[in-house]
């Protein structure tokens, strides 16, 4: 999980997911670093730091894409940290989920990926 050339770009993306280990919406990391980079860099880095296995990206509610940081072991060869992303449909935050989801086997098919999304009420919009 080593990052050949950490730019400037580089480093500012990866900060903001160290200070907060919380999934953001490419929405919202373009707005936290606008000023500094453009859109284009955003996205470049961004696919950079997925290939590389730093972050995994899923699509949220309404087809907007997010990236969180990976868990460890993940690779630029293998991602290893499939799992169900949770999206609260009043406040818009976004968890990764620590739950096994078994994917099944399908007949002369092969699975690249899975997006497992379920949207409801987080724990402080319930309350």
């Amino acid at each position: 999980m080593g990052i050949v050339r950490k730019t400037k770009a580089v480093t500012t993306v990866l900060n903001i997911f160290e200070a907060q280990n919380e999934a953001k919406s490419v929405v919202r990391l373009i707005e936290l670093v606008k000023g500094v980079m453009n859109k284009t860099t955003v996205y470049r880095v961004l696919d950079r730091l997925e290939q590389e296995g730093v972050i995994h990206s899923f699509n949220g509610r309404d087809g907007l894409k997010w990236y969180a940081k990976c868990d460890e072991g993940c690779s630029s060869h293998k991602h290893l940290d499939s799992h169900p992303h949770f999206q609260c449909t009043e406040c818009d935050k976004v968890e990764c989920l620590s739950l096994d989801v078994k994917i099944p086997k399908l007949k002369n098919h092969k699975v690249d990926s899975t997006d497992i999304l379920l949207l409801g009420q987080c724990e402080a919009c319930c309350s």
